[in-house]
């Protein structure tokens, strides 16, 4: 029996405990996509206890809590921290196989010393050494980013925010992990929701024009995207229910946005067009300004209407859609690219059962433009897990070329969740060790080195556009 997450965890083969110790384990990390609040950064906050660090805003935990019966008063609610914690560890007792056990207990070894077990019986003595640790100022925000080796971090950030708390870090010389914003415009492309007229009024007043057209709408967008951009953004992001592809001529298009403006409701049809032209706009654009374009979809969200009320959106009450038509998809990619304006583009969908679609399609558009040009996102949300990850890397691996995937994102809100790289990582060298232990691939260190540096790092650095690769 092997002993619980040692050194050695989910390394298999010695290959795989060599690439991972040799190559992969010290590497820096480049999260280029992640919810983290700058203004936390930017005011280095220091966190009261581990249940503010833990359970605040995390959806995942949330969701197993309610799995395990635990009250709402313990979960959003306003139980003491203390016992939102405890119910925690009860819970944790139960995620056999769930990898928030995994990832909660790196956390713990890695920011606090505690190579133990959480449980129900230990949450006093974890409450207490977590809560003492937190107080050092080795515990700050800026302090858990560089004690995580990250040399980057991409936020996700709205087109009408001002990056005021981007601008403090950059200003700040004593911290030198570069944070910089990354575009998501999903409000800008949701006219079917109620408050959308809202949303222009903000956008107008960010972008200091009136918004009375879709032209306009294009003109304000391409105003706060140099803006982003001289903010030093690379990167550009959308959360979509599915790739839409209903092309309509400009003058429909500016029919269906004034119809909006008038305060009418969309057909499905209006939508789709209306979204169609907003996507053909943003990848142009994107490809003008050498930006990266992911496209996150695959998700249906709010599902439970009467948590959707009380709580709102990201609050644990999402799943993934089934619905995801390659040839819509398809379409999109290639009108962008028959006008040579598709960028470097990564795709992730929350249905595993996309992943072969996903890397069968991405070779249809790559080009000697950039290296691995159109991208294989790595494993998402309810598919950031071992079957995972190893599903959509053993996928990319048959169908395309994992050597130049671009590896892990952290995707969280957290700022002890860096642990996930780790967790990546191993179980990315022992796939790999394992097709080199069966004889599937040389024992070549050289080019293994190679090949796990650059998914752990590399890849993303000469990707994006970073000026940041390690040798």
């Amino acid at each position: 029996m092997k002993p619980f997450m040692d050194e050695n965890f989910l390394l298999d083969t010695p290959a795989a405990q060599e690439l991972f110790h040799n190559y992969a384990e010290k590497m820096p990390i480049l999260d280029y996509h992640c919810h983290i609040n700058p203004q936390e950064i930017a005011e280095n906050r220091k966190f009261d206890n581990i249940t503010q660090v833990w359970l605040g805003g995390d959806h995942y935990k949330w969701r197993q809590m309610r799995s395990n019966g635990v009250d709402e008063r313990y979960i959003t609610g306003d139980a003491p921290d203390r016992e939102k914690f405890q119910k925690w560890a009860e819970t944790l007792e139960m995620a056999v196989g769930n990898p928030l056990y995994h990832w909660s207990h790196l956390e713990l070894q890695r920011f606090f010393g505690y190579y133990g077990v959480l449980n129900g019986e230990t949450a006093e003595e974890v409450w207490n050494l977590c809560n003492e640790k937190l107080q050092q100022d080795s515990m700050r925000v800026r302090s858990l980013i560089e004690r995580s080796n990250v040399t980057l971090l991409c936020t996700t950030d709205d087109p009408v925010d001002d990056l005021k708390w981007h601008k403090v870090i950059r200003e700040d010389d004593s911290f030198q992990v570069q944070v910089l914003p990354a575009w998501r415009p999903d409000k800008a492309m949701q006219p079917e929701k109620p408050d959308y007229p809202e949303y222009l009024k903000k956008l107008s007043a960010a972008a200091g024009m009136e918004i009375a057209s879709f032209a306009d709408l294009k003109k304000a967008l391409d105003m706060r995207m140099d803006f982003f951009d001289a903010m030093g953004c690379k990167v550009s992001d959308h959360g979509l229910d599915y790739v839409m592809y209903e092309p309509a001529s400009d003058e429909t298009v500016e029919t269906i946005f004034a119809k909006r403006l008038r305060g009418e409701a969309l057909t499905a049809k209006e939508l789709a067009q209306f979204k169609t032209a907003f996507m053909l706009y943003a990848g142009q654009r994107y490809a003008a300004h050498g930006w990266v374009m992911q496209l996150h979809y695959g998700c249906r969200r709010n599902n439970n209407s009467a948590m959707y009320a009380k709580l709102g959106p990201d609050t644990g009450y999402d799943c993934i859609s089934n619905f995801a038509p390659a040839d819509e998809l398809a379409a999109f990619l290639d009108a962008l690219n028959s006008e040579n304006a598709l960028p470097k583009t990564i795709l992730y969908s929350l249905n595993p059962g996309d992943d072969e679609l996903i890397g069968s399609l991405i070779g249809c558009f790559q080009d000697g433009s950039a290296v691995g040009k159109l991208q294989h996102g790595s494993a998402w949300w309810f598919n950031d897990n071992k079957t995972g990850m190893q599903h959509q890397m053993t996928s990319l691996a048959n169908l395309g070329l994992l050597g130049n995937f671009v590896g892990m994102l952290t995707d969280s809100r957290s700022f002890l969740s860096y642990p996930r790289h780790e967790y990546f990582r191993r179980i990315l060298c022992n796939l790999i060790g394992g097709w080199v232990e069966n004889g599937e691939y040389p024992a070549d260190m050289r080019t293994l080195e190679k090949i796990v540096k650059g998914i752990s790092y590399n890849n993303a650095v000469r990707y994006f556009g970073f000026q940041l690769e390690t040798k």
